[in-house]
């Protein structure tokens, strides 16, 4: 499972899942993505066969539903629910480990799920 944390997760919690779990996970930030609107990021993540980590919910679900109409590239979306406080670092990236121990294989192109806390 691999993993696209867009510019809302502080790239953090990327480096403690790696070190945790050795989660194949990349943060916006870490690859000059900063900036980029919402489609880029989901393109981009999509292109590299990585699910996208995110709090933006709306605009992530919308993307999805354009992408699943235009059969665009879509490796899923996974949104960090605004119940979870985003300095959470270690207890998302936990949840992360735990998620991809679920889905080894990763989500289906066009899921979008919700990552919860142990």
């Amino acid at each position: 499972m691999r993993f696209y944390l867009d510019e809302d997760p502080s790239p953090t919690i990327a480096e403690i899942a790696r070190g945790r779990c050795s989660l194949d996970v990349i943060s916006a930030h870490e690859v000059g993505a900063r900036g980029w609107d919402d489609h880029a990021q989901l393109r981009r993540a999509a292109e590299d066969g990585r699910c996208v980590v995110t709090a933006n919910r709306a605009d992530f679900v919308a993307l999805t539903l354009a992408a699943f109409e235009a059969s665009l590239a879509h490796a899923g979306v996974l949104i960090v629910p605004s119940t979870i406080r985003g300095d959470r670092f270690v207890g998302i990236a936990i949840a992360l480990c735990a998620y991809a121990e679920r889905f080894p294989g990763g989500p289906r192109p066009y899921t979008i799920d919700f990552l919860m806390l142990a």
